[in-house]
């Protein structure tokens, strides 16, 4: 067997403080090596050109390269020995650059311990069994979840890429929290006018399918082959019967908090989901209507003059085959109840920054009017960071959109109520976004006073409320009455983050959003691959920033498609089945469910597709009957060895 070992000096990274001479020499004197060479940067084409052509001229078997991290250029020598006609898998790397040269001032030392990082690799290399990617293919068609702007837009770049889509929203209409709003920052244009022509695009677009009242009950598969099980809730009105005529929302008894507006007003058992939204046939409330309860009341099926309402149907379980998966779960709003200081559900005058964007839309409850217990408010308070930077509710960080959206009600409140007084109290502005600093400033130019120190409470005082706090420029407390405090709600991860998070076996953040790969460098992907995230199921962010994330998911979900087939890495585990005794350990702690317990043969076996080779079921195996493939345990203890009783060493 004859080894080549290439030495890298990358530029001054590795070469300052290890002698890259000394190593290859070093290098030249082990008895499996039949050349050894340095480089000043091995990665380069020039680099590369001399390992592929000593591989033909030398007839080199196994290549040991030291250098960077293999997270950095393994691949890339792994095409280097591709395209010379070597199996890839005969390559060893050998960390001297984040490993030794970048953690040791000491150059006699560092050139002592890259010697034996070589003599490690040497001895593994000499050890390297071939190793072959397989490819399956991929089904041409994704799942988005999720349908407010996100879903909608990753849902339509797609579609227009030729694609097949299912978009699946658990609510009864699309738009998520942005068909909610009144306005949006830093121009202040209406929301409807943003989302309604997405939303009647995503209905009509002949690729995409459109799941509401849907959940995601259970995920199988991998890359290029999931297999999702959605529960469809029963839509007891025939939406292509159903006129719009109201008949059965007039004859219900019942009357609960309408959810869309913030519990502002009542509706309905059965009602519109969204009033002035995308469709006129109203859905029925199980957990309020009668006759889910106790079967006493069937007005609406009788009443209904097109015979369109069906009580008797039940809901149903659809299976979807998927390639990727895009999350776009979104967010919820804090609930503002936790900070019982604030007097939040204790005082008709204060509301939150979502509650006011709903009593300031024209499809609001009162149809764009601030109008609070009948009054026109004379003065307004907002209160900043409620529910962000709180360590005291367990949300540290900051939601990012409350300070511009706070700035946008305010200016808002100046124009519409130019004769009222409007306060706002801060942590710290944090205007961040192109054209934000400005929105900002207008406000302020209308009058709109900033005061730096939030309210440690609020309570009545008469008819106005009385925000307490103390003033952090002058150093003094305060107490001031409004006729109307306003919380700047932040955003917090939505109800069903962990049940999703568990079936897709996807990690989550500290602050209990999805969490990326890497922040910079895979923002968009997840830990599983062929699942991206876009929008703020991943962390808060404004509406430009979600459609950013939304068009980069699609694209990379849509790379995926297009290539047909998924190469599957083949350094993954595997089992001796003469070994195993399916005791199932090792599936309790693999994080991408890939091992399963086969019950006729009683041994487990592992789901190539699935296994990202992490080496955790290898480790926590009783009976050592799980290896992993180029990490198997003589190639191991052969490191072992070299490091620990090479070079003379007792």
């Amino acid at each position: 067997m004859k080894i080549g070992v290439y030495v890298c000096h990358c530029g001054i990274n590795i070469a300052e403080h290890v002698d890259v001479k000394a190593v290859t020499d070093f290098a030249k004197g082990h008895p499996q090596v039949a050349i050894a060479r340095d480089y000043t940067y091995m990665c380069s084409d020039p680099g590369q050109e001399l390992i592929m052509r000593d591989i033909e001229t030398e007839h080199l078997d196994r290549i040991v390269v030291a250098a960077c991290s293999p997270t950095m250029h393994e691949r890339t020598f792994r095409n280097v020995l591709s395209k010379s006609g070597l199996n890839p898998y005969f390559l060893e790397i050998a960390n001297i650059r984040e490993q030794c040269s970048w953690v040791h001032g000491d150059r006699g030392k560092a050139t002592e311990k890259a010697k034996d990082l070589v003599s490690a690799a040497i001895a593994k290399a000499h050890l390297l069994e071939p190793l072959r990617s397989q490819e399956k293919g991929i089904i041409p068609t994704s799942l988005v979840i999720g349908g407010g702007i996100a879903g909608i837009q990753a849902a339509l770049d797609i579609g227009a890429s030729g694609f097949e889509v299912y978009l699946v929203e658990k609510n009864p209409v699309l738009g998520g929290h942005l068909i909610r709003l009144n306005r949006t920052f830093p121009h202040l244009e209406e929301a409807a006018q943003l989302i309604r022509p997405k939303i009647e695009a995503v209905l009509s677009h002949p690729n995409i399918h459109v799941m509401t009242l849907s959940e995601v009950k259970a995920i199988e598969g991998a890359i290029g082959n999931f297999t999702a099980e959605i529960r469809r809730m029963a839509r007891y009105v025939d939406e292509d019967e159903c006129d719009g005529c109201g008949e059965c929302i007039e004859v219900c008894p019942v009357e609960r908090m309408d959810n869309f507006d913030y519990g502002l007003k009542k509706h309905k058992a059965i009602y519109l989901p969204a009033p002035g939204g995308d469709t006129t046939t109203p859905v029925i409330d199980c957990a309020s209507c009668l006759h889910f309860q106790d079967k006493s009341c069937d007005r609406c099926e009788k009443v209904c003059p097109k015979s369109a309402i069906h009580l008797a149907r039940k809901e149903e379980v659809e299976k979807i085959d998927a390639g990727t998966i895009i999350v776009a779960t979104g967010h919820d709003i804090f609930d503002a109840t936790k900070k019982t200081e604030l007097g939040y559900d204790q005082y008709d005058a204060v509301i939150t920054a979502p509650q006011f964007e709903r009593l300031t839309s024209p499809s609001g409850p009162t149809e764009g009017n601030l109008v609070i217990g009948g009054m026109v408010p004379k003065s307004i308070a907002f209160i900043h960071c409620v529910g962000s930077r709180d360590k005291s509710v367990g949300n540290e960080y900051c939601s990012r959109v409350c300070c511009t959206y706070t700035a946008k009600q305010a200016l808002w409140t100046s124009k519409h109520l130019p004769d009222s007084e409007v306060t706002v109290f801060y942590i710290d502005v944090r205007t961040f976004g192109k054209g934000y600093e400005e929105l900002y400033e207008e406000a302020q130019k209308r009058g709109v006073i900033y005061r730096k120190g939030v309210p440690s409470e609020i309570f009545r005082r008469g008819e106005k409320v009385v925000l307490r706090g103390e003033d952090a420029l002058l150093g003094q407390p305060y107490e001031q009455g409004f006729d109307l405090a306003v919380l700047a709600t932040g955003l917090v991860p939505s109800e069903g983050a962990q049940s999703l998070r568990a079936l897709l076996k996807l990690p989550l953040s500290p602050d209990g959003f999805f969490m990326e790969v890497h922040p910079k460098l895979r923002p968009l992907d997840t830990a599983a691959d062929g699942i991206f995230l876009a929008g703020t199921c991943q962390g808060p962010k404004d509406i430009a920033d979600t459609l950013a994330q939304a068009h980069g998911a699609a694209s990379r979900a849509t790379t995926v498609l297009f290539q047909g087939k998924v190469a599957i890495d083949p350094v993954i585990a595997f089992i001796d089945e003469d070994i195993c005794s399916g005791c199932g350990i090792c599936e309790q702690v693999c994080e991408y469910a890939a091992l399963n317990l086969d019950p006729y043969r009683r041994v487990m076996t592992i789901n190539t597709a699935l296994c990202k080779g992490c080496g955790a079921c290898n480790s926590a195996c009783p009976a050592g009957a799980i290896s992993l493939r180029h990490f198997k345990p003589d190639q191991i203890m052969a490191q072992v060895h070299a490091l620990c009783l090479g070079r003379g060493r007792q």
